[in-house]
């Protein structure tokens, strides 16, 4: 029986090259593709398919997002990311979302043939170069102190402290709650903690008057925050 695939993913080239791919590989079905987050979730409950290839940035919203809005609805349905993107927040909060596999978008096509099959199997593939990185992650000793943040960061945390929610923040900064979340990725890397209440806390630490948090407000970057 062929493997039902569908596609998600915002670049025509790179959407119309997988797309013929899958038509002309044996032992796989093309079950829909589209370019934006909002029409695929409007057809992805109804079709089901085995697997869905998923961008992580797309124009109008993002592939976790949509994995995270699908997964419960569709929980026989595999997620198997396929992006440019090696930040090791950005890939924990995909698996963190129910994504189980991770693949570099400059993969040969066998290997992401091979990579569908296996997420079909009950496997979960992720490329060689984004293994490494979420394995050197675990395996690097704690440092004495944390990584320095960047400017925006830091004013970010600080506003944070204060008690201000993601959506304050934003409005504060005249930046996008998705750019916020995206800081805000980055700094639970930096300070090592799992949770907003964790970087408040942690930012106290450093030195820093703090508010107590108004929100339980988290990113996931990992399905324990």
């Amino acid at each position: 029986m062929a493997i039902s695939v569908s596609i998600v993913e915002d670049d025509g080239p790179t959407r119309s090259l997988l797309a013929d791919m899958l038509r002309v590989s044996p032992g796989f079905n093309l079950a829909g593709d589209w370019g934006d987050a909002q029409t695929a979730t409007q057809f992805l409950p109804q079709l089901k398919p085995d697997v869905v290839l998923v961008d992580i940035q797309l124009r109008t919203s993002n592939g976790i997002s949509l994995i995270k809005q699908l997964k419960p609805v569709m929980p026989e349905t595999q997620f198997l990311v396929l992006s440019v993107c090696k930040d090791v927040a950005v890939i924990y909060d995909a698996l963190a979302s129910g994504a189980t596999g991770y693949l570099l978008k400059d993969t040969p096509r066998n290997e992401i043939l091979s990579g569908i099959r296996e997420v079909y199997e009950g496997g979960s593939p992720i490329s060689g170069e984004i293994a490494r990185k979420v394995i050197q992650f675990f395996l690097q000793p704690a440092p004495a102190h944390c990584e320095k943040l960047s400017a925006r960061e830091d004013e970010i945390l600080q506003l944070m402290a204060r008690g201000l929610f993601f959506k304050e923040v934003a409005e504060r900064l005249n930046i996008t709650v998705p750019t916020v979340k995206t800081h805000v990725r980055r700094i639970y890397v930096k300070l090592h903690v799992q949770s907003r209440t964790q970087a408040v806390a942690k930012y106290s630490e450093l030195g820093h008057a703090t508010a107590p948090p108004k929100s339980s407000e988290s990113v996931n970057v990992r399905s324990t925050s």
